[in-house]
């Protein structure tokens, strides 16, 4: 049995639909991330979860017990916000044990388990200080260690990291994905960035306007998206429209020239499709036993660790991503250039 079951949930305000049939079983110390742009009811989803938001339909379960309509109070679920919402007028200490003083929980007892808290986000002797006192990451941590203190059944975190730095945000990802793993806490996380929850996710559930397009591993995600959303908000991605030649053979035309896939294609000759192609799978220059499109390069810029090169295929551009050497001999904006890549990197979506 899963330890989070939401089942058949949705969530109306008025004629609006934020959420709609959303079916999600978690299982016991599993991380799972929700996915999507702002307004594709991501947090109006963990909100329910945590008792904010009531559900206008469905049953959500923890541990086997039906919490649709219990108070949050009642629920045993941490809670970490993108704001910190860390009182400025108490102490570290005193916002870490802040739930456990209201739970009224002997002096001695809550001295303890904040003292383990701060050894387990690695600021054990900031106890006296004041946020207003310490960095934004350091602020988050103490966040994360207030909702960790109650001892919590489900950790929620609502984009936690979207405020701090892009160096801090790497870090702190690690930070999270540590003590995650190291509690085993059953864990829903928010973030509308997908390097986020691909490096941390157990499994990602990928949204779009109220509904899920799709639930799986990062890998599977990045690799296999299953509809035409999920491909393109998911990772850098190309798409050339293409027609179905020989649906057996897998060959395609586009643009007066053929690609095969590895696969037959499961669509009649002359319907259209679109081939998706991550930049990382295509590379310039000739290439025994792989496609081959000729193409004129349009742009070449330099990343630090990648190249990234765009090559016009007649009616589409598509991104070319090659690890930065030495010895790499870049071309030259105008140039003629062949494009070529593996038949397996082919994955064919029919045209919406």
């Amino acid at each position: 049995m899963a330890f989070l079951e939401l089942t058949n949930v949705r969530k109306s305000f008025g004629q609006f639909v934020a959420v709609e049939n959303f079916n999600l079983d978690v299982q016991g110390g599993e991380f799972i991330s929700f996915l999507g742009p702002s307004g594709c009811g991501k947090t109006t989803t963990l909100r329910m979860i945590a008792g904010f938001e009531k559900p206008t339909s469905g049953v959500i379960k923890i541990n086997g017990k039906d919490v649709t309509y219990t108070p949050p109070n009642q629920r045993n679920v941490g809670m970490v916000f993108q704001s910190y919402a860390l009182f400025p007028n108490m102490t570290v200490a005193g916002n870490i044990g802040f739930g456990l003083k209201i739970a009224k929980k002997p002096a001695e007892e809550i001295k303890q388990r904040v003292q383990e808290m701060l050894d387990l986000i690695h600021l054990p002797k900031y106890g006296d200080r004041y946020p207003y006192q310490m960095s934004g990451g350091q602020q988050q941590r103490v966040a994360l260690a207030r909702a960790l203190a109650i001892q919590p059944q489900v950790l929620l975190l609502d984009e936690p990291l979207s405020a701090l730095d892009a160096k801090i945000r790497v870090e702190l990802r690690s930070e999270i994905r540590r003590i995650q793993q190291e509690l085993g806490i059953t864990t829903i996380y928010v973030t509308h960035d997908q390097e986020e929850a691909l490096s941390l996710s157990d499994r990602i559930v990928v949204m779009s306007a109220g509904k899920m397009e799709q639930v799986g591993t990062p890998f599977e995600i990045y690799n296999f998206p299953r509809t035409h959303f999920v491909a393109s908000f998911v990772g850098t991605l190309n798409q050339i429209q293409c027609t179905v030649v020989d649906p057996a053979k897998g060959l395609l035309a586009h643009d007066g020239q053929h690609l095969t896939t590895a696969m037959p294609i499961e669509m009649a000759a002359g319907m259209p499709v679109r081939v998706m192609l991550r930049p990382e799978e295509l590379h310039l220059g000739k290439a025994e036993g792989e496609n081959q499109l000729t193409g004129r390069v349009e742009a070449v810029t330099f990343l630090g660790s990648i190249v990234r090169m765009e090559v016009n295929l007649g009616d589409t551009n598509v991104t070319l991503d090659a690890l930065n050497e030495r010895k790499l001999t870049l071309p030259e904006v105008g140039q003629s250039q062949i494009v070529s890549f593996p038949p397996h990197a082919c994955w064919v979506m029919p045209e919406s």
